[in-house]
């Protein structure tokens, strides 16, 4: 052993291969924000709150995500769906829906726990703001938009559809007619103008 101490001594330099090895290798600089890296299909960036392909929400209001959240950093107020206004095919939906993103650290527990695959995460990573209320983004900013085939709700659950035919898939866009109910929780009133019960007013009841 002391030989072997005695050979590294007289050989100082062999202490610093791994830096010498470093110093020619090509630098990598990333020239963000001018140009951004694209990240890999499975990145955990900001949630999402997905739709039904006609357009009503998956989340069910179950509180899941949020019991699994170790950073305490998701809120979530379910409530009960109605014929005259429906968010969800099941019996309950997410009412209120927020994600504070000063608390979240990103780790995916909360999609493992959604029994609907309600939740989700995107590839958006620039989550950063000046204030700290800016980063609790409520269910308006995190549910998804409306594509081809879907009605934003309220509205009226597939006819002769129920709850397990839209987890098999059976729900493949909104049914002809189908129209946005009132959303008299969120201050809507019907139109006054005898457009049918299905128009919502463009303006918010007092």
């Amino acid at each position: 052993m002391s030989d072997e101490k005695s050979e590294k001594w007289q050989n100082p330099v062999a202490g610093f291969g791994v830096t010498f090895k470093a110093m020619f290798k090509k630098r990598l600089t990333e020239q963000y924000p001018e140009q951004e890296k694209t990240t890999a299909p499975r990145f955990h960036g900001r949630h999402q709150l997905n739709r039904h392909p006609d357009g009503l929400e998956k989340c069910i209001g179950c509180e899941l995500c949020a019991w699994a959240c170790p950073a305490d950093a998701i809120y979530v107020e379910g409530a009960d769906n109605t014929e005259e206004e429906r968010y969800s095919p099941g019996e309950r939906y997410g009412r209120v829906y927020q994600i504070n993103y000063a608390r979240c650290i990103l780790c995916g527990l909360c999609i493992e726990a959604c029994p609907t695959r309600a939740l989700t995460m995107t590839n958006e990573f620039e989550l950063a703001d000046a204030s700290r209320e800016s980063l609790i983004y409520t269910k308006e900013q995190l549910l998804a938009g409306l594509t081809e085939g879907m009605v934003d709700t309220p509205h009226s659950i597939f006819p002769g559809m129920d709850e397990q035919d839209y987890y098999r898939g059976l729900v493949t866009g909104a049914a002809p007619g189908t129209e946005r109910q009132v959303a008299v929780s969120k201050g809507e009133v019907p139109a006054s103008n005898g457009a049918g019960n299905g128009a919502a007013a463009e303006g918010v009841g007092a």
